[in-house]
């Protein structure tokens, strides 16, 4: 069984609705988060989600609305209510460990006292962790951005940040779950996808169910039962897969 927790739907902009975009994945008692942004944090405490239970961070891309809370994550595991003994994996794009290292110069205190730290870069390939499949491939963003597959007994994709490519519709062919930002409904910028540019992806990659986030306040005008078979994210929404 794979549960999904929405722990933030936003953007860099800020708003009382939405915090930034995120997810969690729970796997069996494996914990993977995706994204982790302003906000994020807190919504973990207020789902009663220990920070020391998480077991992978991932991060689509550097960006401060999606990375910003990483550094008080780390932080917290070595002077939290106790210091974390679990291993932690950080998985990035291009240029991941130069940024953990420019956030240790920062920070000193973050670097691992108690635990065993793995900074691990995917980019276009696949790794196996605890009968997990994670891959990964660049898409258009930033040049270190991501998206992520995960294929358990159910596969789904988070595309971070993104615009259309061939990458985004080969990661996510055939999915069970599009997890895709799509920042407006109908504004279009660089970088970025509203509906018209998801539909395309979705007509090429034929995801069986796909869930829109990384919503900007424009979204906020849009009535939600004119998206199917899109269903819009918010933040606290949990959806299950699998028996």
């Amino acid at each position: 069984m794979v549960r999904i927790k929405f722990l933030g739907t936003g953007t860099s902009y800020p708003t009382s609705k939405r915090v930034s975009s995120s997810c969690l994945i729970f796997v069996d008692e494996k914990k993977l988060l995706l994204d982790i942004g302003p906000g994020v944090l807190r919504r973990l405490t207020e789902m009663n989600i220990p920070l020391e239970e998480i077991d992978i961070v991932f991060l689509t891309h550097f960006h401060v609305d999606h990375s910003s809370d990483l550094p008080a994550f780390l932080f917290s595991s070595n002077y939290g209510m106790g210091p974390r003994k679990r291993p932690l994996f950080i998985i990035g794009g291009d240029g991941v460990k130069s940024f953990f290292s420019k956030l240790c110069k920062a920070y000193p205190w973050i670097k691992p006292k108690t635990y065993t730290l793995t900074i691990l870069k995917l980019v276009n390939r696949s790794y196996e962790w605890n009968g997990i499949l994670i891959s990964t491939k660049r898409v258009n963003h930033n040049k270190e951005s991501i998206a992520i597959r995960l294929d358990t007994s159910v596969s789904l994709v988070f595309t971070g940040d993104t615009d259309f490519s061939k990458n985004l519709i080969e990661i996510s062919r055939g999915v069970d779950l599009l997890i895709t930002e799509c920042s407006f409904p109908r504004t279009k910028i660089k970088g970025h996808m509203n509906l018209e540019t998801v539909k395309k992806v979705v007509c090429k990659a034929k995801p069986k169910e796909v869930i829109l986030t990384h919503l900007y306040p424009e979204w906020d005008e849009i009535k939600c039962d004119k998206l199917a078979p899109f269903r819009l994210a918010e933040d606290g929404m949990e959806i299950v897969f699998g028996d």
